[in-house]
């Protein structure tokens, strides 16, 4: 077979330089150390600028870094492991997992995304309640959540039992847990955070992240969806022997 075109295109620079920063990372910096600025490490490397920036935003990607607001740019520490998948499936907030209660929105608010909106189905047309939790792990926010809760799972809910605020939501997910949960499905996506994930997180508005969708489910159809943001540069997502992930892959066509 003749060599394609692509085994003829050389290594691009900032590739090449992203290793040797890598290796400088390990042997002259440590965890939390803040690196020297641009114009110093374009120097030092002796590359452009420019090539220095795609280099250290693939070992942004790459979790070898983090940027700070009011920081700069340090070494980050090794990537927490987070477990989003168990043998036994459960109803959000039903065991301690790390997950703090941060808001409810009323069932009234504003739709999600079309996406979820699609999970949900016929009961996206109804009103929602939107819980909002933060997971915390090592006394760092590791992830942002949205649970949205169709109206209809929570029958029981008043507005006396939850006036507002985070009494609300740890009222939404006390009624959901009253249901038998049939079952649950994921998926996990890589994404860019948007400005209130960021801010939650301590990141900069589109930084990696990793989208984590789980739909809960009951005989009479979809109970709940959740939408978790969590840190691409400091997690590693475990998943347990319920937790399967499905690998998909959707052509995409060029317009």
């Amino acid at each position: 077979m003749g060599t394609t075109q692509l085994e003829t295109v050389p290594e691009p620079k900032y590739w090449h330089l992203k290793t040797v920063l890598s290796e400088a990372l390990d042997q002259d910096f440590a965890v939390g150390e803040v690196l020297p600025n641009e114009r110093e490490l374009a120097a030092r490397f002796g590359v452009a600028r420019a090539t220095l920036r795609q280099a250290l935003e693939q070992l942004e990607l790459e979790g070898r870094l983090q940027r700070r607001r009011g920081v700069g740019t340090t070494v980050a520490p090794p990537r927490v492991g987070v477990a989003v998948g168990s043998t036994g499936q459960s109803w959000p907030g039903e065991s301690v997992d790390g997950w703090e209660v941060v808001d409810a929105d009323p069932a009234d608010a504003a739709l999600p995304s079309a996406a979820v909106q699609k999970l949900l189905g016929g009961a996206a047309e109804r009103p929602l309640h939107t819980v909002r939790r933060t997971r915390v792990s090592h006394g760092q926010a590791v992830a942002a959540e949205l649970l949205y809760v169709p109206a209809a799972s929570v029958p029981g809910l008043s507005a006396i039992d939850a006036p507002a605020g985070p009494a609300r939501a740890r009222a939404v997910l006390r009624e959901l847990q009253r249901l038998a949960l049939d079952g649950q499905d994921r998926s996990v996506e890589l994404g860019s955070a948007r400005a209130d994930d960021a801010k939650e997180l301590d990141r900069l508005p589109g930084a990696p992240v990793l989208v984590v969708t789980t739909r809960y489910f009951t005989v009479a159809g979809t109970a709940a969806v959740s939408v978790a943001t969590y840190r691409a540069d400091t997690c590693r997502l475990t998943f347990g022997d319920s937790g399967d992930v499905e690998i998909t892959h959707e052509a995409r066509v060029a317009s």
